[in-house]
């Protein structure tokens, strides 16, 4: 061997290799090797040696480099695993960086060098085998059909504790059961133990930092089986020596309706034990409570949500003097708050979790389900310890809020004073443990409507009552998916019925009759919709939880007398003109001037005021009439005779003037119809007012009819509006608005005529009427002809010049592509 390098030398020769590879990289990645794979077969060949060559080196290096971190590394077959486990690689980077990091902060001293682990180490110790299959539902007898207390499915009342004795009480068990008002308002018993827990002060070291105990090799200790009362009480001896004990339980809920506490593992410094808490006799294991309700003895669960509910349910045991060490992982803030991640942390134990769902009734249990048990208290006493030194160490007793150690506790105090209650619904609302509400809450796309709503509880209920019946989980009987496909369908028939129902529900394939009976009935019984019930069930809560503060503050409408409520409207929008105030051509009618008895719209009181003084401002027109009349002399209007058969132009308004030249006839007729207007002018505004107010068409001399859209007849109530509005202009020596409109009309008629003379003498100037002489017009047939023999210049066609140049003509556009026709070939072609 050579002689071994210093750190700097090593490092630089690490470094010029990695540069030139590099290099390399980048240099290779700037060809096109796509092309180069295609040109020659060989170069393909060796790019793909040293491409499966670089893969098996990638993943070599991250697996020797998760394996000192303690992290999972991906496995690189192909070039696409890099892109789809490129975050495995980024936290197997990230991990070998931060244990860089603190190996030189443990190297200059800044931090303290970690203890090492057990002697035991996880990866080292002999595991057994996995079979390869777990057993998730083995069709095994019922373990419940032999216990010798059976569990009731059918209650009449509060769940009830099965103690028979208490020890270490405060208050006695006679006085500790009694029932108490719940959450939901039912009776419920109280917790035995509550006053013992409130009370109860864990010990003085819990709170100090101590050296952790490293857990006992597995290959020198053997769990022990325990499955007769002599063992247990054998157990319990060793276990009243102990200062802490860890403890956790194997459920199974799948094949009975309330659920089954199959194994019970316990672990000390020095022994681990398991309890087969199967046998038909398992009421006596509260015997434990000598040590489970001993608050001087710590009791440490992981993640102990429903262990406290289980060991109260089926074994009659109370935990007092709990440690959880989820609420230390959530505490110390972890990246992960399994107990999986804790093994890998501390023990760099590898649980192999697809044990945790096997069916744990089966009996004998497989000797690979055992080590898994075990392994789960084995070692937590050895994670307490870590965890516990370092909630101490982060801690500042004399702060509540840093108080770290002293709120695991409490919150571990508070989870041990959980109890179990009767599993049950409400029909009605689907609120309850075994209840409807929380999945068609995060269903409620479904949208089912009155019928398939009906449904939906009606199956839901049913199965609920097989279960019951037959001790099986709702589940077993028939899926809740399966339950929400069926009433989605609604099945007209059987046969539609029988086709929904899965071969994996037996018990509803036998009933199918009974359950297409309850599909009939709900059908028939209808019901509200999913929209519906939610939207009845709104109200009450916002009301309560949100709105109550609000309902004192509302602003009432004022109450209506009568059976009809009037809302008077304008006939002309004050804010928007001419535009209509309706969406439909509606009659307008007059405003009341009583808005105390209606509901006013914003505006209308303020157009009410308004519409008075709106009167002063045409002072201003006013003046300028006074101008107007003196200047200006009306000419009198003519009688004008009608005949029953004159012809007679209907339109709308005066035609206006084409722009084109006139000829002689236009020009004398328009000089007519000018003096016709300027004379009859009065006339018809005279008439105008007369049809006004008798809806008579008006006329003209020319026979030219003026229609307008005619306003509805006035109301009664709108002429008296009129009057008032004029007695009010009248006391404010305002003019009136027939004086107004007159005025205008007058404006507008001097201006027109002033108009039509200046366009008159314009066109004198412009046109002299020439009589036209057809002897001197050009020929339409033979133009150019006509245009040589007047002197004109013929236009003469361009001769072709075979000898010209190209480049003295001008430049032309390229022609135009012909559009492709097919792509086809014409090679064939016949």
């Amino acid at each position: 061997m050579g002689t071994p390098q210093n750190f700097q030398s090593q490092q630089e020769g690490i470094q010029k290799s990695l540069i030139s590879t590099v290099k390399s990289v980048n240099r290779i990645a700037a060809e096109d090797l796509n092309f180069q794979r295609t040109v020659n077969p060989e170069v393909a060949e060796h790019l793909d040696d040293r491409s499966a060559r670089l893969l098996h080196l990638s993943t070599r290096l991250l697996q020797s480099a998760a394996k000192a971190c303690g992290a999972k590394a991906p496995r690189l077959e192909d070039a696409e695993d890099i892109d789809m486990c490129w975050q495995s690689v980024v936290d197997v980077v990230d991990s070998v960086l931060e244990k860089a990091d603190t190996a030189m902060d443990e190297y200059t001293g800044l931090v303290k060098r970690k203890e090492s682990p057990g002697t035991d180490a996880g990866p080292k110790s002999k595991r057994p085998k996995s079979t390869g299959k777990v057993l998730r539902n083995a069709n095994v007898t019922k373990p419940q059909a032999l216990f010798e207390i059976k569990p009731d499915n059918f209650p009449t009342g509060p769940w009830k504790p099965i103690l028979t004795s208490k020890p270490h009480a405060a208050v006695t068990l006679e006085q500790s059961l009694f029932t108490v008002p719940g959450e939901d308002g039912t009776a419920q018993y109280k917790h035995p133990y509550e006053t013992e827990i409130i009370n109860a002060r864990y010990p003085e070291w819990v709170y100090q930092k101590h050296d952790t105990i490293p857990s006992q090799p597995t290959d020198s200790t053997k769990a022990t089986w325990v499955d007769t009362y002599e063992g247990v009480v054998e157990m319990l001896n060793e276990l009243k020596k102990a200062k802490e004990i860890a403890v956790d339980l194997e459920h199974h809920d799948f094949r009975t309706y309330i659920g089954l506490v199959c194994l019970m593992q316990i672990s000390t410094r020095d022994k681990d034990w398991i309890v087969d808490t199967l046998q038909p006799w398992r009421h006596k294991l509260e015997v434990l409570n000598e040590v489970f309700a001993d608050p001087n003895i710590i009791k440490v669960f992981h993640g102990a949500y429903m262990d406290m509910v289980w060991l109260q349910r089926d074994l009659g045991l109370y935990v007092n003097g709990l440690f959880d060490t989820y609420f230390a992982c959530d505490i110390l803030n972890y990246p992960g708050k399994s107990l999986a991640f804790l093994l890998s942390k501390f023990v760099h134990f590898d649980a192999d979790k697809q044990y945790q769902l096997a069916d744990w009734r089966i009996r004998p249990i497989p000797e690979e389900m055992l080590y898994y048990a075990r392994s789960d208290t084995h070692y937590l006493l050895y994670i307490y310890d870590n965890v516990r030194n370092e909630l101490v160490e982060a801690s500042d007793r004399s702060d509540p809020e840093r108080n770290y150690i002293n709120q695991a506790l409490e919150r571990s105090r508070e989870l041990s004073l959980s109890r179990h209650e009767n599993p049950d619904f409400n029909e009605t609302t689907g609120e309850g443990s075994r209840g409807w509400y929380n999945y068609i809450l995060k269903n409620s796309h479904l949208a089912l409507n009155g019928e398939q709503f009906s449904i939906f509880k009606a199956l839901w209920k049913w199965r609920d009552e097989i279960a019951r019946q037959e001790d099986e989980s709702p589940n077993f009987v028939l899926g809740t998916t399966n339950i929400a496909e069926i009433a989605r369908v609604n099945p007209p028939d059987v046969k539609a019925m029988h086709s929904l129902l899965p071969l994996t529900a037996p018990l509803a394939r036998a009933r199918l009759h009974d359950i297409w009976a309850r599909v009939q009935e709900a059908k028939s019984r209808g019901g509200p919709s999913l929209m519906q019930f939610f939207t009845s069930l709104a109200p009450e809560s916002t009301m309560r939880s949100r709105l109550s503060k609000f309902s004192k503050q509302r602003a009432e409408l004022p109450i209506l007398e009568g059976p009809d409520v009037s809302i008077g409207t304008m006939a002309q929008s004050k804010l928007f003109g001419s535009m209509p105030l309706s969406s439909r051509w509606e009659n307008s009618r007059e405003l009341s001037t009583h808005l105390e008895s209606n509901v006013p719209f914003p505006w209308q009181r303020f157009v009410q005021i308004s519409s008075i003084v709106d009167g002063a401002q045409e002072e201003a027109v006013d003046q300028v009439i006074e101008g107007v009349q003196s200047t200006v002399v009306v000419p009198t209007s003519k009688t004008q005779t009608e005949e029953a058969d004159e012809e007679f132009t209907l339109k709308r308004g005066r035609k206006r003037k084409p722009e084109s030249e006139p000829d002689q006839e236009d020009e004398t007729s328009s000089s007519g119809e000018s003096e016709s207007e300027s004379e009859s002018e009065p006339e018809s505004e005279s008439k105008s007012e007369v049809a006004a107010e008798e809806d008579v068409p008006i006329a003209d001399s020319n026979g030219v009819i003026f229609i307008e859209e005619n306003l509805p007849s006035k109301s009664k109530k709108q002429r008296r509006a009129d009057r008032r509005q004029k007695q009010t202009r009248e006391d404010l020596d305002l003019p009136s608005n027939r004086d107004v409109e007159l005025a205008r009309k007058t404006k507008k008629q001097v201006k027109r005529q002033q108009n039509k003379e200046e366009e008159k003498k314009e066109e004198k100037k412009k046109y002299n009427a020439v009589p036209f002489d057809y002897s001197k017009a050009a020929s339409v047939i033979h133009a150019n002809r006509g245009q040589a023999q007047q002197g004109g210049q013929r236009e003469q066609k361009k001769v072709f010049d075979p000898y010209s140049k190209t480049g003295d003509n001008e430049i032309k556009g390229a022609r135009k592509m012909p559009p492709v026709r097919g792509e086809r070939s014409a090679t064939f072609k016949k």
